[in-house]
């Protein structure tokens, strides 16, 4: 059984067991307070035991993590403080990640992974608008056309859209005004930097899910740039990683560990207009991934950012303090008091206003699952280094890790733009001459069939290498065939595939 990790003292220790890790967590707290720090200290434990950790660092300051610490003044007063013994500093593994490739591994899924429905959060579309973008996907799919970057998706709206005539007996109508709106809005999301995200190889998540010399790997994604560029973009991202780890991770029961944490830092980010349904549908995500053995832990500055059906569901809490200042944190600070399991020797709707930097607030489950009485107490402090790194020290770090060179570079392989623009082209040269599948000449075809002569090469082309991911770790030919295990060979595990929020959105075939 996994030592149990120490948190926060009060009259006594306080740990965290991790057979209740996969119960899922809350850090919540004002600016200032500790949450940075406590996150630090959760982190490094669950590596210690062997845990592999995702994290988003939104300020620069997680990546100390790399680093032995123990140095700081105040973090040895405060060790001192709470009597820990043999208190010396200690430095995890740690992989840096970056959607910009700048700090980090670069990071990237294909625009079929990513799918229409998060697309379509990311580009603000209206209901018709959505419905557009979902038959794209849906003829990109039925006729074996790979979307995986941009440039794809850009390409088959145009494709659509010239031939909407075509498509309407067989989809519905497409609305040209609808296609030209997406059109637009991929423009705009490019300017925030999403086209270095869509495209190969894409993330291979096994790969966050490491150790080395028994510590789990701590996967630090810069997101600094990203939060500044597009919030919205870093919580989709978030999002679809979570989604992703949901669908394709074996059932594997209650372990005595869990295999990943994932801290959802700014989780506001995630529920800001969120539809009643999607909202659900988190909920249930939140709840069945622990049987995955993925813990998840939000990370936010007041427990109202999370809607309620979802912090039901989140067992551990550190609670620092919070302010008081307008009726709305005034409410916030009764709503946080009411959520833990009251403990009649404290005030805890008056000590939450009244809490120093480094104390909280903390409730964590027993060996029975169920929430013990809230106790004010100090946390432990990292013995990793806290705050930033130099950029030697986070290049040393990139350029020794195992996964160095294999993301780096993109991969442009052949794919729906490449088809489309070779069959504009032939279709130009020879006007009026039979189409050609494979390189051999066919039997000329019936006119009204203008789909097929359009497609029918890129069809025949294609059928044996349909998949959403390919050339990443392996030549292409396995790469694809890997992708073919992945995804279903009909529509809806196509559609799982994508990581539209997994089976939960697309469909029940997967849900448990």
């Amino acid at each position: 059984m996994a030592e149990p990790i120490l948190v926060a003292k009060s009259k006594e220790p306080i740990f965290l067991l991790p057979k209740m890790a996969n119960r899922h967590g809350l850090i919540a707290g004002a600016t200032g307070t500790g949450k940075t720090v406590t996150l630090q200290t959760l982190a490094e434990n669950f590596s210690g035991r062997g845990v592999a950790v995702f994290m988003a660092d939104v300020k620069g300051d997680l990546a100390g993590l790399s680093q032995a610490g123990a140095n700081n003044p105040r973090v040895v007063e405060r060790a001192k403080e709470l009597k820990i013994d043999s208190f010396t500093g200690e430095a995890c593994p740690v992989v840096f990640w970056d959607v910009f490739g700048e700090q980090g591994h670069p990071v990237r899924a294909t625009v079929s992974e990513m799918g229409p429905l998060l697309l379509g959060r990311l580009l603000d579309l209206n209901d018709t608008q959505a419905g557009v973008l979902n038959m794209v996907f849906k003829i990109a799919d039925d006729n074996g056309l790979l979307l995986l970057d941009l440039k794809d998706l850009r390409a088959m709206l145009q494709y659509v859209a010239d031939n909407a005539d075509q498509f309407k007996t067989q989809y519905g109508n497409i609305s040209t005004a609808s296609a030209g709106t997406i059109q637009r809005n991929l423009l705009a999301l490019e300017s925030q930097g999403a086209d270095k995200f869509f495209g190969e190889p894409a993330l291979n998540l096994e790969d966050l899910i490491q150790t080395q010399s028994g510590r789990g790997v701590v996967n630090i994604l810069a997101a600094d740039k990203l939060m500044q560029k597009s919030p919205k973009v870093y919580a989709t991202f978030l999002l679809w990683m979570l989604s992703e780890l949901f669908e394709n991770l074996p059932e594997i029961g209650d372990p005595e560990k869990p295999k990943l944490v994932f801290f959802f830092d700014e989780a506001h980010l995630l529920f800001t207009d969120i539809e009643p349904a999607v909202e659900q549908k988190i909920e249930q995500m939140v709840r069945l991934i622990r049987s995955k053995g993925v813990g998840v832990y939000f990370v936010s500055q007041n427990p109202l950012d999370i809607p309620e059906i979802v912090l039901g569901q989140l067992g551990n809490r550190v609670q620092h303090a919070l302010r008081a200042f307008t009726p709305r944190d005034q409410k916030a600070v009764k709503a946080a008091a009411q959520t833990f399991r009251q403990n009649p020797k404290l005030k805890t709707e008056t000590v939450l206003t009244e809490l120093a930097v480094g104390e909280a607030l903390v409730s964590m489950l027993d060996e029975d699952g169920s929430p013990e009485v809230v106790e004010r107490a100090k946390v432990v402090p990292p013995r990793s280094q806290v705050g930033a790194i130099t950029p030697d020290q986070r290049k040393q770090i990139i350029d020794s890790s195992v996964l160095a060179g294999h993301y780096e570079n993109a991969i442009d392989r052949e794919s729906a733009y490449e088809k489309l623009q070779a069959r504009a082209g032939e279709k130009t040269q020879s006007a009026g001459a039979p189409p050609v599948t494979g390189g051999e000449p066919t039997t000329e075809r019936p006119q009204s069939s203008v789909l097929a002569e359009a497609l029918g090469t890129v069809t025949a082309a294609f059928q044996p290498t349909i998949g959403p991911r390919g050339g990443v770790h392996d030549s292409f030919a396995t790469s694809i065939a890997k992708s073919a295990m992945r995804a279903a060979t009909s529509q809806l595990g196509r559609q799982i595939a994508r990581g539209l929020l997994g089976g939960i959105l697309g469909g029940s075939g997967r849900r448990r």
